[in-house]
């Protein structure tokens, strides 16, 4: 999973198609769980673009997107957040939630 700066969210989810932008922030040992899930579901559904970056350095972009806690994953399509999950659950969860896009 590649980590994101600001710029780079601004720039590649205003046409991102099958993305999963992660956001964390590294002392958060939930968000850290959630990450090692994500390296998993990135493996079995190949079919998305998965990135990550640290909310710490990004508060207009949680505003922008509303973004009340960490974890959090924003998931586009046509440039368009489709679907935002906070409570990460399970693999499998995660899993069905992608595979539904």
């Amino acid at each position: 999973m590649k980590e994101w700066t600001k710029e780079e969210v601004i720039q590649n989810t205003e046409n991102a198609d099958n993305l999963a932008l992660y956001f964390y922030t590294p002392l958060c040992g939930t968000c850290q769980v959630a990450g090692k899930m994500l390296d998993i579901v990135e493996k079995i559904v190949p079919e998305f673009e998965y990135s990550k970056a640290d909310l710490n350095y990004m508060p207009e972009i949680a505003e922008q997107y509303s973004i009340e806690s960490v974890p959090c994953l924003l998931i586009f399509q046509n440039g368009e957040c489709k679907e935002k999950i906070y409570a990460f659950q399970s693999v499998t969860n995660l899993y069905d939630v992608l595979k539904k896009f």
